[in-house]
């Protein structure tokens, strides 16, 4: 999600404390190998250090309901909660993370210069549609057009970073024409109450608090995803690590699968672990899960997504990155589509 005050993420890596909470399964006895939704493997005793974001989609589900750390008893589940891909990115160059979700923008970062880091796109979360909008304060702006001069927060580097940059770009405008500021999720609002800002580009729960405050949605990431811009929530992994530990990943995919099973077919049960997690209510769990596009993991192995969409889609990503000043250079075409490995989503959905 970011442009050229990119440099906050370009900037030289530096190891990071894990962000806000992390948990294992010796913080919870009551984690059993009995409630593994299929035979656990008792035979993997890794520590899977994985960095997770308070989005509605199978991440959060797998966390919540354990289901990792019951399908895999013997190992230590360490989760670690961030509040923007660019942190996760950050992450996975101090090699403090081995699964990370990060979305499409950031990702692709991390594959390009000055990153190029040892990563690859192992799942997609999600694909981002109304989940991710501009919302605006003054009701008589009705386009992008209209806010030319006025005051725009997003967390630079994230995929809503990147689509307020095509939507911008998409109207025939100059990114310089508005001021546009680089503002974490949790001080959007605030800033919103003080009068600091005109609009957002910005996810839940923020998005829903600034709607409920008067805002107005103008634009969503699903109308850049229909103009050939779509956006992604994706799980990165260690290259290293996801050729050392293949029974995690296979287990890990099985859990996210399951996850977005139930969102599908049980989306109560679902919300119930969203609304502990991303602390909503249970009806605003699922409305939000109207905003976001979930893939079985059978669909996801396919060449309509990991196994080649996604990674033209990532480099399309960067090509538009560099105009922004956001990587230094494109990598070669093969960097990304090999930055892509369908293999994990192939085995979840055998």
């Amino acid at each position: 999600m970011k442009l050229n005050r990119w440099s906050a993420v370009g900037a030289t890596l530096v190891t990071l404390a894990l962000p806000l909470s992390a948990c294992s399964l010796g913080e919870d006895a009551e984690a059993t190998a009995s409630d593994c939704p299929w035979e656990a493997d008792e035979s993997v005793d890794a520590t899977v250090r994985i960095g997770y974001q308070k989005i509605p989609n199978g991440d959060v589900v797998v966390k919540d309901q354990k289901i990792l750390e019951n399908c895999l008893p013997n190992a230590t589940i360490e989760w670690s909660n961030f509040a923007s891909g660019g942190d996760v990115v950050q992450a996975f160059g101090a090699g403090s993370l081995d699964i990370g979700l990060a979305g499409s923008s950031p990702s692709t970062r991390a594959l390009s210069a000055p990153l190029d880091l040892p990563v690859q796109v192992i799942w997609i979360h999600d694909v981002i549609g109304e989940a991710e909008s501009l919302v605006v304060k003054d009701k008589a702006v009705t386009d992008i057009v209209g806010l030319k001069g006025k005051t725009i927060a997003t967390p630079f580097g994230s995929t809503a970073h990147y689509s307020l940059l095509q939507a911008i770009a998409d109207a025939g405008e100059d990114p310089a024409d508005y001021k546009l500021i680089n503002t974490e999720p949790e001080q959007v609002a605030p800033a919103w109450a003080n009068g600091d800002i005109d609009a957002a580009w910005i996810w839940d729960p923020t998005l829903s608090a600034l709607k409920e405050q008067g805002g107005t949605v103008i634009l969503s990431s699903a109308d850049t995803a229909e103009a050939g811009k779509p956006t992604y929530d994706l799980g990165l992994g260690s290259t290293e690590f996801i050729e050392k530990n293949p029974k995690v990943l296979e287990a890990w995919a099985k859990a996210q699968d399951f996850a977005v099973e139930q969102l599908l077919d049980d989306p109560d049960k679902a919300a119930e672990s969203v609304a502990i997690e991303v602390g909503v209510t249970t009806e605003q769990a699922k409305a939000q899960f109207a905003g976001l596009t979930y893939l079985r993991a059978s669909d996801q192995a396919s060449a309509d997504w990991l196994g080649k969409k996604l990674g033209t889609d990532l480099l399309a990503t960067a090509q538009f990155l560099l105009t922004q000043d956001g990587i230094e250079a494109v990598a070669a075409a093969d960097v990304y589509a090999q930055g892509v490995n369908a293999s994990v989503a192939a085995s979840a959905g055998k």
